[in-house]
């Protein structure tokens, strides 16, 4: 007796495109650096953030439950996640982080500290 159809189509599937993406980017541009993290499911309300000596906290704690007496049916989850990353380049401290949550994504954007330019001065004739 061979596999079973069903068998072949679970061999046959992409899952990589079912199973949730979980993770960190960290990019920067002249004037900024960007920290995204999935956050997937969870409200903003429910992730604390925290930047501490140049490492950047994201962590989330979420539980939910259902009970039907109808169906006599119970569901308990949670979802827990902790990411930490030292952030790169001289970050300006006396401004705020930027922090938002959309679809899943959390984003904290830091400015970086104006370079400083050799000052240029000018010599007068006499």
């Amino acid at each position: 007796m061979g596999p079973s159809r069903w068998q072949n189509w679970l061999d046959e599937e992409d899952w990589s495109s079912f199973l949730p993406s979980f993770g960190l980017t960290v990019s920067e541009d002249q004037n900024r650096v960007y920290v995204e993290a999935a956050v997937p499911g969870l409200d903003a309300d429910k992730i604390e953030v925290t930047f501490d000596k140049g490492v950047l906290w994201i962590r989330g704690n979420q539980a939910s439950e259902e009970k039907d007496d109808k169906k006599k049916y119970y569901r308990k989850a949670s979802s827990a996640f902790s990411y930490h990353v030292a952030v790169p380049g001289e970050i300006d401290e006396s401004k705020e982080p930027e922090a938002s949550c959309k679809n899943g994504v959390m984003k904290v954007v830091f400015d970086k500290k104006p370079e400083v330019q050799p000052k240029k001065i000018n010599v007068k004739k006499e």
